[in-house]
């Protein structure tokens, strides 16, 4: 079915004509100036932000009360938050954005003018997380439950803070393999129950398993950072523990997380999602 006969009716597009709007969107992106780019950059990092908040609270109390999965399905249903506000409110999210590779396969957007919106995009991700963490901070959400949640954010914060780079890179790739399919599948959706519904079970299942998410960790490894740094005393007494038993958590560490995973994230979304659909569904088309 080409693009010049719309699928008719209520039901879900189908794939062929998915691919042919995420072709269509990528170009659109692409084609948007800087400012706005940047903005719906910072509001997509925010919406993450949030949704890394949401999940983190969630789990705070939970080792030892609730098994590790059941814990970790929680935490996911909740993440699923970040990616319902970025595709309903329509911000620019870098992860979901690989999917850009469509159009770059399909020799409608240049290699510059794809890197150029990654770029924008990526910075007001970072923007947006960071601010996000910034207030989480400022606000001491982190010290409810008697420090349980500071305890979660700082231990999420160190693991990923000490990945090795070959664990992260792979774990970055697995992780936008779901967000992007989450992606795919939300583009052809009729409805706002349809969009949700098809975010919340791929996006789950990377959280549950533990994969690395660029965006997330811009806001997850500062929020520890800032705990380890700025937290009061009475927190430590709290949590039996002290700043320096956290040597992994550092501002080193944030980049040697980032820089894997952002990689990783490009070669799941950009590679293995989007060019693995623009071959099957677009490289045949008639010119």
């Amino acid at each position: 079915m080409s693009s010049d006969t719309p699928h008719a009716g209520i039901d879900a597009l189908l794939p062929q004509e998915v691919a042919e709007k995420a072709e269509a969107l990528g170009i659109q992106k692409a084609r948007r100036d800087a400012v706005t780019l940047f903005v719906l950059g910072v509001l997509a990092g925010a919406f993450i932000a949030l949704g890394a908040m949401f999940a983190t609270t969630v789990l705070a109390g939970s080792e030892g009360v609730l098994p590790f999965g059941v814990s970790r399905l929680l935490a996911g249903l909740v993440f699923c938050l970040g990616l319902i506000l970025v595709i309903l409110g329509g911000a620019e999210l870098f992860t979901g954005n690989a999917l850009m590779v469509m159009a770059l396969a399909a020799g409608k957007l240049s290699l510059g003018a794809m890197l150029r919106a990654w770029g924008i995009v990526y910075a007001g991700n970072l923007v947006g997380a960071l601010g996000t963490a910034a207030l989480v901070f400022l606000s001491g959400q982190y010290l409810a439950a008697d420090g349980a949640v500071a305890r979660v954010a700082l231990s999420l914060a160190s693991d990923k803070a000490t990945l090795p780079f070959d664990r992260a890179l792979f774990l970055g790739i697995l992780c936008n393999v779901l967000v992007c399919l989450a992606v795919w599948l939300a583009l052809g959706a009729r409805s706002t129950t349809d969009k949700v519904m098809a975010i919340v079970f791929p996006v789950s299942a990377f959280v549950v398993a533990g994969f690395e998410h660029s965006v997330a960790n811009m806001y997850l490894i500062p929020l520890g950072l800032l705990i380890k740094w700025l937290a009061p005393a009475a927190l430590w007494s709290a949590l039996a523990t002290t700043p320096a038993e956290l040597g992994g958590l550092t501002l080193g560490g944030l980049f040697a997380n980032l820089v894997p995973v952002t990689i990783g994230n490009v070669i799941g979304g950009g590679v293995l999602v989007g060019a693995v659909y623009w071959f099957v569904y677009l490289r045949t088309r008639a010119k």
